[in-house]
Parts: C-alpha cells; structure tokens; sequence
C-alpha cells in the first residue's frame, strides 16, 4: 500500500493550502492506516469485526478528527477529515464506516446540533474514543423513507421514553452512545433526535448482524429500545426538529463515504499497477495486453474524477460552515455532496470489479487484496442514501425544489 503523500495528495496541499497542523494530521493517518492492514485483513478472512480500528485510531489521536480543538479535537475542517477518510479507505471500507459513523454521523452533530453542556459532556471523551459514537436512523421498515419511522416516545417527567426497533445500524454493538430518532407517541410534530446510553436499561443488541454480503469487519446491529429512559438533558436541538438533525448528519456521511470509496480506487490502481506489471501471460506481462491496459485506464480516469468532486463538495460544506445561515450555500453543499457520494460509491464499485478481473482467478478469493472492495463497495451505493435517492436529490436540485419526488 502506498502511502498518503503521493503526488495527488501534495498538489492538493499545495493548491488548497494545508497548514502544518493539518499535513500532521494526514501523517497520523498514514501511521494508522498502515498500523491497520493486517488486523483488517486477518478480521475480513474470518469475517468478524475488526476491533483494532478504535485501539489503532486513538493511539494515533484520530477519534476526534473533525471535533474542535477546545473539546479536545484535532479540529479538522471538511476537506481535510475527507483526505483523513480517503487514506482510511485504502485500508478498506469496514475502517472507513466505523470512523464515518462515529465522527461524521456521530460527533459532528453533537457539536453542531447540542447546547454547550452536551458537547462538553460527549466531545472530549468521543476524542480519546472513550465514547463510541452510532447513528439509529433506519429500522426494518424505514430506510430511504425516514418518515415512515415507528420508533415513539412518550414525555415522563423529566425524562423520555423511547419505545422501537432500529436496523442495519453501524457500530451498533459497540457504540456507547448513539443517536437515536423517534416519533412523538401522541403524533403531532416530527421527530426528534437523542443522545442515547447503550448500557441504559431498555437498550438491547438483538442481533449482530454477520450474514451479509461484505462489509464484515463492520459491525452491524439489530437493536430494540423497550421504554428506555433518556433524560431531558439528552435531547439533541429542538424537540420536533429531528429531520433537520438528520439531514445535516447525512450531509456530512455523504462527504465522508465518497471520501472512502476514493481511497478504495486508489488501493484498486495500486495493486493492479503491481499485478499488471508482474503476471507474466503468454509470454509477457499482463499490463501490455491491450485489454487490461482498458480496465486500467478506466480505474485511473475515475479515481482522477471522484477525487476532485469529492474535494469540490468538501470545500463548498467547508465555506458553508463559515456562514450557516446562508440557505444557497447549504443547498450547493447538500447537492456536491450527493454528486460526490453518487459518483465515487459507483465507481468505485466498478473499479474494484475491474480489479477483479485483472486478478483473474486468485481475484475472486477473499485472500486477494481486491476481493474485499468489491464486496464491501456494494454497500456504499446504498448506506447513507441509495442511487436513486441520490439521483432525485441531483435532479431536483437542477430543476426546482417543485420537482421534489416527496413533496
């Protein structure tokens, strides 16, 4: 595996302007991820959940990426927790959910959607990965359609009580909090959102979820929530608002799985580069048969292209970020992110295909360094916002807001 300062990753540094903090970040990252390969290859072979990444990523001081430095974050702004979560996807996808969920989806909300007393309390210790972080959005029944949620609540006192079932939850089993999304019971508003204690009484792990098609050095849960108790004081943003608390987290993930899915494109173009170079074929290197040379460019020519889209749509949450209350800047953010999530998760599924196939036959065994992204990839058309929703969010946002699929 290549390290992260290649000569892509120093034009950006050099055109976009890393501070110094910023590159000992993306150095951190480097040590990590290749502290990660052999925990990660040796968890994918036996399909288990890797439980080296937390350790690995809080050695290096990489739990707390985009968490501000008062907090006791690294502080990092959007592109660079997207070149942090393109190093990570070289590793694999599994890594990059983990990280996506917990920082992403996770941390990023609370500092932006909680009072000062919710970041003080979950922010330093989400930096030192003393909290784990999760997302409880989709249940069995609600995926790309949020509104069909059935997780309730019921006002208690001074406290909530949540009641549901939440599905296909990322780190689901080993978050120590997570972000959970009801319905009040009485109906009326919308949802809300709350900083949940998994070790709460009324908050069970079902099933973990292993049977799945890649992605196994993810965890992945069923969860029930049985008239569980949440005090007021975890209430995230305000009560009814949850949509909005929602929508913004996937923004961010949108970033961050795009970000992944380049680095698994760059890990494709690096091993087929070897492979090409050194399987010997009829008598000569596979590389200059003209047909894998195809399946090289195209790897190449979409690494190329996701890369910068997914760095364009960092920027523009980036310069958001510097004026939240401007609506046009978070809707250009909202629809580069969508592009860039749509694009980079497609190609890079394709890309790892392609891998595959130079691989030929040694491709298809999970033991092969390709093998992994082109199972694990499939998921990243769907998690965080299907193709298709990803495609009407594009279309919409070029032809009006009354051409909304949903409205």
């Amino acid at each position: 595996m290549e390290a992260l300062f290649d000569a892509s990753v120093q034009e950006v540094s050099r055109l976009l302007g890393l501070t110094d903090a910023e590159k000992s970040v993306l150095e951190d990252a480097d040590a990590a991820a290749s502290e990660l390969v052999t925990s990660e290859f040796e968890s994918y072979v036996q399909r288990k959940y890797n439980d080296q990444v937390p350790v690995i990523l809080r050695r290096h001081n990489l739990m707390g990426v985009p968490i501000a430095s008062k907090y006791g974050g690294r502080g990092a702004r959007q592109l660079v927790q997207a070149l942090f979560m393109e190093r990570m996807g070289q590793v694999g996808m599994g890594v990059v959910t983990f990280a996506d969920v917990h920082q992403c989806l996770g941390s990023l909300v609370i500092q932006d959607w909680g009072n000062e007393e919710q970041r003080s309390r979950y922010l330093p210790r989400a930096a030192t990965g003393d909290v784990v972080l999760a997302y409880g959005l989709t249940e069995p029944e609600a995926g790309s359609d949020p509104g069909s949620l059935k997780t309730t609540f019921v006002r208690d006192g001074s406290s909530y009580r949540l009641t549901g079932s939440k599905y296909l939850i990322s780190n689901g089993s080993v978050a120590t909090n997570m972000i959970v999304f009801a319905y009040p019971a009485e109906g009326g508003k919308g949802p809300s959102a709350f900083v949940v204690d998994t070790k709460q009484k009324g908050f069970e792990v079902d099933m973990r979820l292993e049977e799945k098609v890649g992605l196994f050095t993810s965890d992945t849960s069923l969860l029930s929530l049985t008239d569980l108790a949440v005090p007021k004081e975890d209430l995230l943003g305000v009560e009814g608002k949850g949509f909005s608390v929602a929508y913004s987290a996937l923004l961010n993930g949108r970033i961050g799985i795009g970000s992944g899915c380049v680095g698994v494109m760059e890990d494709c173009l690096n091993q087929v580069r070897e492979r090409a170079t050194s399987r010997v074929q009829h008598g000569k290197p596979i590389g200059k048969h003209q047909l894998i040379q195809k399946q090289v460019a195209f790897i190449e020519s979409s690494l190329e292209s996701c890369r910068w889209l997914v760095y364009r749509a960092a920027l523009k949450k980036d310069e958001y970020e510097k004026d939240i209350s401007n609506l046009a800047l978070r809707g250009e953010a909202d629809r580069l992110s969508a592009v860039a999530k749509y694009m980079s998760s497609r190609s890079a599924f394709e890309s790892a295909d392609r891998a595959l196939q130079i691989f030929g036959g040694f491709g298809y065994s999970i033991m092969s360094p390709v093998a992994k992204h082109f199972l694990d990839t499939r998921v990243a058309r769907i998690y965080e916002g299907t193709d298709e929703i990803m495609e009407l969010k594009i279309a919409s946002s070029v032809l009006g807001r009354e051409f909304e699929a949903y409205r």
